[in-house]
């Protein structure tokens, strides 16, 4: 499993890269687009569809819907909110894991849901990428998920114990998920400095942070409602070793609309 994971990474990483920073314009937004239509071929089956027909069609709908948006920009920001609704929503979601499911609508209301995860996700990485440093901002989300990702990984199996969402994830702890944060924190912090930026911007900039990998928490744990819900493990098969897009995307999904919305706020690319 090892060896296969190291593999995949191998060549997915600098796949990744090449497209997150070196595509524009309209290639960037197909790029993102194609990996989003994947997620959503996988977000059928965490929906209960088994039928390949059906779970395709789902998936070009998605394609659908974001070229639409595309062609809509003027759209762009009530997205970004609008995630930032169902975000806030899900959050209640978890917490009342399995009592929620009822909310769910069976397993049209969860192709609902899933386009209220995937899409503003497309929507808000082709707004990071039309703002000032748009590079720099990419590369700042994902430091953030991914930093979260591992300091949450290793402070909770080094001292983990109590459980932050037992009915949802018994692996997760309330100790992970702080050093999570906190070493995310740090990483803002230390960019920071490193940039020489104004002492006075640090609180906003760490709150800000705290907000995102907050959300991005949540993401990771939405997808693994549904999957518990499904009885599936692994979104899907498509990253051998690593799962599926989903199961490598869920924290971001949550994570870039709100981070979008943030530098909305504060007036940055408006």
């Amino acid at each position: 499993m090892l060896k296969q994971r190291i593999l995949t990474a191998l060549w997915l990483l600098p796949l990744a890269l090449l497209g997150f920073f070196y595509l524009e314009g309209i290639f960037f937004a197909l790029f993102i687009g194609a990996v989003i239509t994947l997620g959503a071929w996988e977000w059928a089956a965490l929906a209960g569809i088994k039928a390949q027909d059906v779970r395709v069609a789902y998936a070009a709908l998605v394609a659908v819907l974001m070229s639409l948006l595309y062609l809509l920009p003027s759209l762009a920001k009530p997205i970004i909110y609008l995630a930032t609704v169902w975000w806030i929503a899900a959050i209640v979601m978890v917490l009342t894991f399995p009592k929620s499911t009822v909310a769910w609508g069976g397993s049209l209301g969860s192709l609902l849901i899933g386009l209220l995860v995937l899409v503003p996700a497309w929507q808000g990485l082709v707004l990071l990428k039309q703002m000032p440093q748009a590079n720099w901002l990419i590369l700042a989300v994902m430091l953030m998920v991914w930093m979260a990702d591992i300091g949450a990984y290793f402070v909770g199996k080094a001292i983990g114990k109590r459980k932050l969402a037992p009915q949802v994830s018994p692996g997760k702890s309330w100790e992970g998920a702080i050093g999570g944060l906190v070493i995310s924190v740090a990483v803002v912090i230390s960019y920071a400095l490193w940039r020489d930026l104004a002492i006075a911007s640090l609180p906003v900039m760490i709150l800000g942070a705290a907000i995102v990998v907050a959300i991005s928490i949540i993401g990771d744990l939405t997808e693994s409602m549904f999957k518990r819900h499904s009885g599936i493990k692994d979104s899907s098969n498509l990253l051998p070793g690593h799962g599926g897009i989903l199961d490598r995307v869920d924290s971001i999904t949550s994570a870039v609309p709100v981070f979008v919305l943030l530098l909305v706020l504060a007036g940055w690319g408006a």
